[in-house]
């Protein structure tokens, strides 16, 4: 069962007159995507709406009138101002068929974006109803989610049927009961359920282990994130039976998650969700994207509420995005808040240098000197040290399969000093080979390393002018025979001594100022221009 579209008219909520039309195809799931404020949760309010109407109200929190669904407040704004084409037929058709089994109430499962389980401790026995009845949780998308203490007695529930039925033993049950429950958890997270509590023994929780701690915890003991998970694996869990034939809206199932859970449980609620059923989901979440990006791509439709669009004022229709590059970019700009166009560069150069701070190092110091050489002409282009020869290849690569995917149109570059053979001697030649044999975004520097292009006569006379000292032509002529090719990092003391530098100083910082007096017209500036970027 699948809506085909869904429109909503005459003011509803944020909208003048919006029309989603999935065609005549439409997928398994369905992802709203936009901004805060966009009006995604009210899509699904549109359809609890018209639920109400002709079945009932689920759940049992977030009852609303006419001034909760009316843009204009209007007192007779009804549920006529909302339309429902499923692929076999209208709403009302639905409904009367699902009459018949006596199942209507599960046309729709809901989960609304405020969960409220910090807790869970019950103290005593009660029945609960039949799920399908579906009377339980949030009845919107503003409405508190109260669903944790009804599931737990609904699994205790389960398990001691199925003890009566079986007469097994308790560990046989719960192997049966809570194995497929735990596969979904272990998938997100690394605890799983060791035992369902004793409510008798006030100790009505569910319990919990880890990987690298065997010793049971409650429920309570989890962090929001993990309990933000247990919460809705257990849900879908226990709906799977009774809602075989279900639309399952779920609004923002990230809150309080880290991106690479969230990726962990849209993959997870994929499975636990039946085959016949259809997946609506709210969401600007990252992560939520990379797993419909990469894992579900065949089987979902994006609708993107684009910030331009006039939804108050003006008739619209909206159908998903064609998937390719250029769409996926706008939807994870519009996840990141635009966040991409500020903070992502069109280039990033991998250098070498100290990845990592340490105590004596110049930790990022190759890309401080680069940065600062480059930063005007260049202002698109990002140098990043990320550690030795080997390092750096490892980096990069790292980079290129993940950032590539976020941010496309991203050109990442390796940049290796000539002395990549780990101190053995590499002539002209050996750099013109490596370069043929490695692939075209890597980079190698003509002289030997940077210190080779900082320490350049032409540069420190440029130095020394600029701070009054006086340059000692005659001595750095004796210290340098090659600028191409000999060790100058070594000699460091020396030059500062050449350049007329007297006292302490300390080293990263005399090479950042030696970066900031290089102009375009010096050799050192186009020799760099040059094998960087115009190889």
């Amino acid at each position: 069962m699948k809506i085909k579209s869904i429109r909503l008219k005459n003011g509803y909520k944020r909208f003048h007159d919006l029309t989603i039309d999935l065609g005549d195809s439409p997928a398994r799931i369905v992802a709203l995507v936009g901004p805060n404020g966009c009006g995604k949760s009210s899509v699904l309010d549109g359809m609890l709406y018209l639920q109400s109407a002709h079945v009932g109200r689920i759940g049992k929190t977030g009852n609303k009138d006419y001034s909760y669904h009316s843009m204009h407040g209007e007192a007779n704004f009804n549920f006529e101002n909302i339309e429902l084409a499923f692929e076999e037929g209208s709403f009302q058709t639905v409904v009367a068929r699902k009459k018949i089994a006596g199942n209507n109430q599960t046309i729709f499962s809901f989960r609304s974006p405020y969960r409220y389980n910090s807790s869970l401790k019950v103290t005593a026995t009660k029945s609960t109803t039949e799920i399908r009845l579906n009377n339980y949780g949030a009845s919107t998308a503003s409405a508190i989610d109260e669903k944790m203490e009804e599931n737990y007695r609904r699994l205790f529930a389960k398990f001691n049927k199925y003890l009566d039925e079986n007469d097994c033993k308790p560990s046989e049950a719960k192997t049966k009961i809570i194995g497929d429950l735990n596969t979904s958890i272990e998938a997100c997270l690394d605890i799983k359920i060791s035992n369902l509590g004793n409510i008798e023994a006030n100790q009505g929780s569910l319990y919990f282990i880890k990987y690298d701690q065997q010793t049971p915890f409650e429920f309570d003991v989890l962090s929001s994130g993990e309990k933000e998970v247990v919460d809705i694996l257990l849900d879908l869990y226990l709906r799977k039976e009774a809602y075989d034939e279900t639309i399952f809206l779920i609004d923002e199932p990230e809150l309080h998650i880290n991106t690479a859970i969230q990726k962990k449980l849209l993959l997870e609620i994929n499975k636990l969700v039946g085959e016949n059923c259809q997946i609506w989901v709210v969401t600007h979440s990252i992560g939520l994207l990379r797993a419909l990006q990469d894992d579900l791509k065949d089987d979902c439709q994006i609708i993107h509420f684009e910030p331009a669009l006039n939804f108050a004022s003006e008739a619209l229709i909206l159908k998903p995005i064609a998937k390719n590059h250029h769409s996926w970019r706008e939807i994870f700009e519009t996840a990141l808040d635009d966040l991409t166009g500020l903070v992502s560069p069109k280039e990033i150069i991998y250098c070498e240098g100290k990845a990592s701070p340490s105590a004596n190092g110049e930790n990022g110091l190759d890309a401080k000197v680069y940065n600062k050489i480059f930063g005007e002409s260049y202002p698109n282009t990002l140098f990043v040290s990320s550690g030795g020869n080997t390092e750096l290849d490892q980096r990069s690569d790292i980079a290129i399969l993940i950032l590539s995917k976020v941010f496309t149109g991203l050109n990442i570059l390796v940049l290796k000093d000539r002395d990549m053979a780990s101190g053995a001697n590499t002539s002209q030649n050996d750099r013109t080979l490596y370069l043929k044999n490695n692939p075209a975004n890597h980079r190698v520097l003509v002289r030997w390393e940077l210190e080779n292009y900082l320490y350049d006569k032409e540069l420190l006379q440029a130095y020394a002018l600029k701070h009054g000292l006086n340059f000692d032509e005659s001595k750095y002529d004796a210290a340098v025979s090659n600028i191409e090719d000999d060790d100058v990092k070594s000699i460091t003391g020396q030059i500062k001594s050449i350049v007329g530098l007297v006292g302490s100083v300390q080293v990263d910082k005399f090479k950042i100022a030696l970066a900031e007096v290089v102009n375009k017209e010096m050799t050192v500036y186009k020799e760099l221009e040059k094998c960087i970027f115009m190889p």
